[in-house]
């Protein structure tokens, strides 16, 4: 069974840090692209980062860039979210999806998605 389980999540106050796991079963991360995503109550979802696990490759969205960084561990089968610099507006709940690949694909394109974790920065 393929599944996706994103885990430490959680509240911290502005500037503080978080890093949140994505760990991977049912196929190897090497062989796909893994997104973060996030969605925070009344807005669309939104890409963050993506990692190409074969090339360790990372993309990341304007909104994060420099203070978020991705990583991949295939020895755990496993996508990281180093999340630095927080700020209230990265308020979410945080989901990582894989696409089957070396390409980082749009939102919709994802075959696989995890159920989610919620991150909550004070001010």
């Amino acid at each position: 069974e393929v599944q996706l389980v994103e885990s430490g999540g959680g509240l911290v106050q502005a500037g503080g840090s978080l890093r949140l796991s994505c760990a991977a079963s049912g196929f190897t991360v090497d062989d796909y692209a893994i997104g973060w995503f996030r969605q925070a109550p009344g807005k669309e979802r939104e890409g963050l980062s993506c990692i190409i696990g074969s090339v360790r490759s990372a993309l990341y969205a304007d909104s994060v860039t420099g203070r978020f960084t991705i990583s991949s561990d295939s020895a755990k089968n496993a996508v990281y979210l180093q999340m630095n610099s927080l700020k209230p507006e990265d308020t979410a709940v945080y989901y990582c999806a894989g696409s089957y690949g070396r390409l980082c694909p749009r939102s919709y394109q994802y075959d696989y998605w995890g159920q989610g974790t919620q991150v909550t920065v004070s001010s």
